[in-house]
């Protein structure tokens, strides 16, 4: 199974992110939107970050997971490769504990294919698939980014 898979979009990033768990599929999503602007393979795990968010429903929770990435991003000048996430449902909603690895942005090794804005709702959600394989269950993250 990829990981993630880019779609066809008119003036923006689309991807699909797949997961055979929640977590599995918010770090694909985290490696998708990073992967859209720099090949990550090109970014070091120098420094971490911690992260915890907590949201009323699964897809805002996605969606402040991927904004809060982009924040960071423009924060700390640093690019991301690692992603390490686990969820929790509560009375009140979801919780995310997540710790990101990356580095500060070097000039002469990471060269930008493209700037995400933003993170969208258009198009944006996750479901439960049946795998292909044993009838295994799949997650899957649509999101579209602003670019």
């Amino acid at each position: 199974m990829e990981p993630f898979t880019y779609l066809e979009h008119t003036a923006d990033v689309k991807f699909l992110a797949h997961g055979r768990s929640l977590e599995e599929t918010f770090e694909n999503a985290a490696l998708a939107t990073f992967n859209a602007m720099i090949d990550s393979s090109t970014v070091r795990d120098e420094e971490t970050w911690p992260i915890e968010i907590e949201s009323e429903s699964l897809e805002s929770l996605l969606y402040e997971w991927l904004s809060e990435l982009l924040y960071l991003f423009e924060v700390e000048l640093a690019v991301f490769s690692k992603f390490e996430v686990t969820l929790a449902e509560g009375e009140e909603g979801w919780r995310l504990n997540g710790q990101i690895g990356g580095e500060r942005v070097d000039p002469e090794r990471h060269f930008f294919e493209t700037e995400v804005k933003a993170v969208t709702l258009h198009q944006f959600e996750i479901r439960k698939e049946e795998g292909e394989e044993g009838g295994e269950e799949i997650w899957t993250a649509q999101v579209v980014l602003d670019v």
